[in-house]
């Protein structure tokens, strides 16, 4: 397998999976990895050096420490401009799977799920394309490696996105026929067509930024100097439809779940899990906190997060007549325990980003869905209310950190808090709510939310 992202959570999670196999006594299947980007050169010259291996420590919410040697990465790619040892790995033969893990921004769709070609990087790697050249977005990069394996007759290959967008196999393979199309390269997108699979998958595993400390704790626990540990909760959850074009690990026999289709665990956990993690980000911040956890134990935000679930989220997911395999009233509260671990130490800085992704992605589904069955959406519009108020807080230099959005056009977001009306403005943006922008339902509805986010936000909130 070739991963494109050797970021804290692959080796925190994909990784982790493999590494079980490997200690089963299954040795099939090995990793390498390398970056799209030169954008983390330390941590790939700590791997490198220690030719792949790092400790994994993960947390219990009760506070036991484990520590875990993980070599399932064999081969550690240096990143080069062009991305010639990627694309080598990736076209030769024995190379089965790439797996991918890009934030929601990183997919370059529109709200209709195309790509978005007012995107500087992406045009850019349009016309790197069209020259023949690898890019730096995962169109451009995944354009040159199949090209380079269609050259080579290396065979069929699964593209495996490892993230949280919903419905992100299907999406990933829309959007890189879209790119190729456009591209030019008809031969190309007929060989993806016939030649590769992209299942849906669902992952979960808390992985905070590994803080400072955490190499002298790893030294400390295990005696093990490690450039380039990572850390995370105990809980792990690997989700994937069972679509390999070219074989795959036994997974189910260390814990992933193959099943026919994602969707039902997709939803849970985008709308319950990633969405209540962004309100207690963004209410957090507002209260002047740094982690999550410290959100989580606050009664007043944790409330918020419950509430939304409760009121709004569950009764989407599990209907009569189509009830949810999962059990969502556990679920939440295994989430917001999980997000109340003080060992975890997850910041809100972290969780807090791409604020301009996650509403269309995380929770304009459950606005849209209810308004459709004409229910109140009282509950979920804490969360945009929540946003613009940390919006806010960006728009007037006033966050404790930089804010880094993928998705945000910052004229726009300053254009939005500007606004006589920056709660209509907000509500307004097609890019953020779809075929429900400018709903009168959801603008005051969002309106009310801001008198019970107002406390925690003081005087910098307004409509």
């Amino acid at each position: 397998m070739l991963h494109l992202g050797l970021g804290s959570f692959h080796r925190a999670h994909q990784a982790v999976y493999l590494q079980r196999l490997i200690d089963r006594g299954d040795p099939h299947w090995t990793l390498a990895g390398g970056n799209l980007r030169d954008d983390m050169p330390e941590v790939i010259d700590a791997l490198r050096r220690q030719g792949g291996a790092y400790t994994l420590e993960t947390v219990s919410p009760d506070g036991e420490y484990r520590y875990e040697r993980i070599t399932a990465i064999r081969e550690v790619l240096p990143y080069e401009p062009g991305l010639a040892p990627l694309i080598a790995r990736g076209a030769d033969p024995a190379t089965r799977i790439v797996s991918f893990t890009v934030t929601e921004a990183g997919y370059y769709l529109d709200d209709q799920g195309r790509l978005d070609w007012r995107s500087a990087d992406l045009s850019a790697d349009l016309q790197r394309a069209r020259r023949g050249e690898a890019g730096t977005t995962l169109y451009g990069a995944l354009c040159a490696l199949l090209r380079a394996r269609r050259a080579a007759g290396a065979g069929p290959l699964t593209l495996l996105n490892c993230d949280n967008l919903r419905h992100n196999g299907e999406r990933v393979r829309a959007g890189l026929l879209q790119f190729i199309e456009r591209v030019g390269d008809a031969r190309l997108a007929a060989w993806v067509r016939e030649h590769t699979s992209c299942p849906n998958a669902m992952v979960d595993r808390i992985t905070p930024r590994p803080p400072p400390e955490l190499r002298a704790r790893v030294r400390a626990a295990t005696g093990w100097d490690d450039a380039a540990p990572v850390t995370g909760e105990r809980f792990i959850q690997w989700v994937i439809e069972d679509d390999f074009i070219a074989g795959r690990p036994a997974w189910e026999s260390v814990g992933v779940q193959m099943v026919v289709s994602v969707a039902p665990y997709e939803e849970a956990k985008i709308r319950i899990l990633n969405a209540s993690h962004s309100c207690i980000a963004w209410a957090g911040t507002l209260a002047g906190l740094q982690f999550i956890h410290e959100g989580a134990r606050t009664p007043a935000i944790r409330q918020m997060a419950f509430d939304y679930v409760t009121d709004d989220v569950i009764p989407c997911l599990s209907r009569p007549g189509a009830p949810s395999p999962v059990d969502l009233s556990a679920y939440r509260d295994e989430v917001l325990a999980r997000f109340s671990n003080p060992a975890i130490r997850d910041t809100n800085q972290r969780v807090a980003m791409d604020g301009f992704a996650k509403i269309p992605g995380f929770i304009a589904p459950t606005v849209r869905e209810r308004l459709a069955q004409g229910a109140a959406i009282d509950s979920v519009a804490l969360l945009p209310a929540l946003f613009l108020a940390f919006l806010q807080r960006w728009h007037r230099g006033r966050l404790p950190y930089p804010y880094q959005d993928q998705g945000m056009d910052p004229a726009v977001a300053h254009a939005i808090c500007d606004a006589d009306d920056p709660v209509a403005a907000l509500c307004a943006d097609a890019t953020l709510w779809g075929d429900v922008a400018g709903h009168e339902r959801l603008r005051e509805a969002v309106r009310r939310a801001g008198a019970r986010v107002a406390p925690l936000a003081g005087p910098v909130v307004s409509s």
